[in-house]
This record gives structure tokens, C-alpha cells and sequence, in this order.
């Protein structure tokens, strides 16, 4: 899925912003659910609810 998403991203600022794909660098971070919040509460706990 990585190398999809990398080609997609690099593609879209190559169609939108005329970068140039080979110098376009793309850096992919996920972020663990338990830190990333919503309205005061974990994506983790959301989740969970809505279950």
C-alpha cells in the first residue's frame, strides 16, 4: 500500500504544483490511534464505540 501511496502523493504535487517527481520527496508518518484525538477523546476510544 506504502509504494501506491507514495506514487499517488507524488503524482498529485506533480499534476497540481508542477513539482518535479524525481527531487518530490515523500515521507509517510502514521500516527497510533491512541494519539490522535477527536473532540476531546482518542481516535482509539471513538472507534471502540462506535463498534
Amino acid at each position: 500500500m506504502v509504494p501506491h501511496l507514495t506514487r499517488g502523493v507524488t503524482q498529485l504535487l506533480v499534476d497540481v504544483m508542477g513539482k518535479n517527481p524525481n527531487t518530490t520527496v515523500v515521507v509517510i508518518d502514521e500516527v497510533d490511534t491512541d494519539n490522535w484525538g477527536i473532540g476531546g477523546e482518542t481516535v482509539t476510544v471513538r472507534r471502540q464505540r462506535e463498534k
